[in-house]
């Protein structure tokens, strides 16, 4: 990460407007989980890909191929079957600092693991550990979100009194950290894939040895529900593969500063899928 990329950002008022739709996010994020279930909502968060190919679609102007469409479509279909074939219930247990401190303690152990993991392997392997890393660590902190929003319900002052408050902050930039470092390790498909891909199940796990979350499993219901998780994680990791999400999410780290903080048509000459004529390339100035 570099601060002088964040200081040039900031005097854009695109990229303010950036950071104030993630600070949104984050917010809708807390009331999602503060109403609903977390085995629900993290699921649903798998469609930012949906929508990152809609806006790049429709407002950037890029050619969006049969790769974006089958991806998309996947996600869809598998997350409303996920939906419909499991019925969620439950979720309004509280968890006491004992169920706290043994998935915690399984959390950090996995986290752990999955951080050494990278000490060895080629370099998509490393990317897909630390990227593994992250998606359990967004997941517990999605886990803290919810228990820290029912005391910002009740009365915001007594948040700061629990350690979930603290939990979370320490958890979710560990797992920025980590991503930060998924992206340096190796191919972006590779970490961007065991993003998508575990941080929904771990959030189905927490959510069920947490809070109580319960799924319809009798029956055919659970083979449907497999399936249905199936399509989704397919079409998420066949949607993190296409050229289009990964010029977008490119490594800091190669990346152009004022190709980064360029115009939309500048990037759009630039990227994957896009048409190039003399039209929407700006004069250059020396």
């Amino acid at each position: 990460m570099r601060l002088s990329l964040l200081a040039h950002a900031l005097r854009r008022g695109v990229w303010l407007l950036g950071f104030l739709f993630m600070i949104g996010a984050f917010l809708f994020q807390s009331f999602a989980l503060h109403v609903g279930r977390l085995s629900v909502v993290q699921p649903i968060l798998t469609m930012e890909l949906l929508f990152l190919v809609l806006i790049l679609g429709i407002y950037f102007g890029y050619r969006i191929t049969l790769r974006e469409w089958v991806g998309s479509s996947s996600i869809a279909m598998g997350l409303a079957g996920f939906l419909v074939f499991s019925n969620p219930g439950g979720g309004t247990q509280s968890p006491d600092n004992l169920q706290w401190g043994v998935v915690g303690g399984i959390t950090v152990t996995l986290i752990v693991a999955a951080v050494v993991a990278t000490r060895w392997g080629p370099r998509f392997w490393k990317a897909a550990m630390f990227g593994t890393a992250a998606a359990i660590s967004f997941a517990f902190t999605a886990a803290l979100i919810k228990e820290v929003s029912d005391y910002a319900v009740r009365d915001w002052v007594t948040m700061l009194g629990h350690w979930q408050t603290y939990g979370l902050v320490v958890f979710g930039l560990l797992g920025l950290f980590l991503t930060t470092n998924s992206y340096h390790a190796g191919p972006l498909a590779a970490s961007q894939s065991t993003l998508v891909l575990v941080d929904p199940l771990a959030s189905i796990c927490f959510g069920i040895a947490l809070y109580g979350d319960s799924l319809r499993t009798s029956g055919g219901w659970g083979p449907l529900e497999a399936f249905s998780l199936l399509v989704m994680f397919v079409g998420a990791i066949f949607l993190s593969h296409s050229p289009l999400v990964m010029g977008m999410k490119a490594d800091e780290k190669t990346a152009d500063y004022n190709e980064l903080l360029a115009p939309r048509m500048t990037r759009r000459a630039k990227l994957p899928g896009a048409e190039v004529s003399e039209s929407n390339v700006p004069f250059s100035h020396t």
